[in-house]
């Protein structure tokens, strides 16, 4: 293929099939290759053709690979992490690109939060500069802090002893910031934890590589936790849920700040009530089968697009069948 037509496209997004039948379709006689330049929501979450979405699923799931090199690494980790025992992959999305980017600074430091709106301010393609951070946390759209994370794994129950894999890049504070979680749960582990700097070598220049070993460990975990709903988050939920709906915990942000709150002003302590109250608000928030959230109603436009649960967070129902069976009904088998 070294000598073949190419070009790079930037799909539009939430499109049908008349988009790809009548637009696209006519490139290739022009090129053999046709990069998707960002790919995810490039074509409609909902009513596509089914031979449309099976071919989605078996494109996501089974022909998309990584490359040998990443496989045997992410091998590897997942192998080296077993050592442990059962383990928790969290996806905690504490990074100082996150944080300037959501302006979320709760917990932070005057002059951190300064640090985070400067670099919001001097990044031209971040349109929003002014955000309001108490809001945007109770509305729940900022990531959990370490410290937020350790209380909810242990209301949900989670002993000391349980190993833990981070799945991100450099967490904004370092150790210190990672301190409480460190202490409640001694196994925390990282890729850079479990792989000598001579194995991780050939990753180390190349973050969509280093997310690729993040991903693989996160998909065969045992749980996984993602502490913000991002674009890798997602991509995991879907893949665990095609891999026969493997447990993955939501947490509910918006309904944990208030009590997190609540424990820093001294009106709710950990225990036994907190507990309950964690437990019961993610019982229906564990990644069990559902049917893909269709749009919002009243939507219109690309808003509707917008409001609807994305494809590859949920392949459901079109990645799975329903069978009958004499002792179960419509249990969901992978196709």
């Amino acid at each position: 293929m070294a000598n073949a037509a190419k070009a790079v496209k930037h799909f539009r997004s939430w499109s049908g099939m008349d988009y790809y039948q009548l637009e696209i379709a006519s490139m290739w006689e022009d090129y053999q290759v046709i990069r998707a330049a960002k790919s995810d929501s490039r074509l409609a979450n909902n009513n596509l053709p089914p031979d449309i979405q099976k071919l989605r699923c078996r494109a996501c799931y089974e022909a998309l690979r990584f490359s040998p090199q990443i496989e045997a690494m992410g091998k590897m980790l997942v192998d080296r992490m077993r050592s442990y025992g059962p383990y928790i992959a969290l996806h905690l999305r504490y990074e100082k690109d996150m944080l300037a980017f959501s302006g979320c600074t709760h917990g932070l430091s005057s002059v951190e939060a300064d640090e985070l709106k400067k670099i919001r301010e001097e990044t031209v393609y971040w349109k929003v500069k002014e955000i309001d951070s108490r809001g945007q946390r109770f509305k729940g759209y900022c990531p959990l802090t370490p410290k937020e994370v350790a209380v909810f794994l242990s209301a949900l129950g989670y002993p000391s002893n349980t190993p833990i894999y981070i799945a991100s890049g450099e967490i904004y504070g370092g150790d210190a910031r990672m301190a409480d979680l460190q202490s409640r749960y001694p196994i925390l582990m990282s890729k850079e934890k479990l792989a000598s700097v001579e194995e991780l070598e050939p990753f180390i220049n190349h973050a969509s590589q280093m997310a690729a070993l993040d991903y693989i460990v996160s998909v065969e975990s045992d749980v996984f936790i993602p502490s913000y709903s991002g674009n890798m988050a997602r991509a995991v939920e879907g893949h665990r849920r095609f891999l026969g709906h493997r447990k993955t915990i939501s947490p509910d942000r918006k309904s944990l700040v208030h009590l997190f709150d609540k424990i820093e002003r001294g009106k709710m302590k950990e225990g036994e009530v907190l507990s309950k109250r964690i437990i019961e608000m993610h019982r229906r928030r564990q990644g069990s089968p559902r049917r893909r959230k269709g749009p919002i109603s009243g939507t219109k436009g690309m808003d509707r697009f917008r409001s609807e649960e994305a494809f590859y967070v949920n392949p459901l129902p079109d990645c799975l069948c329903q069978r009958q069976s004499s002792n179960v009904n419509n249990s969901l088998v992978i196709r």
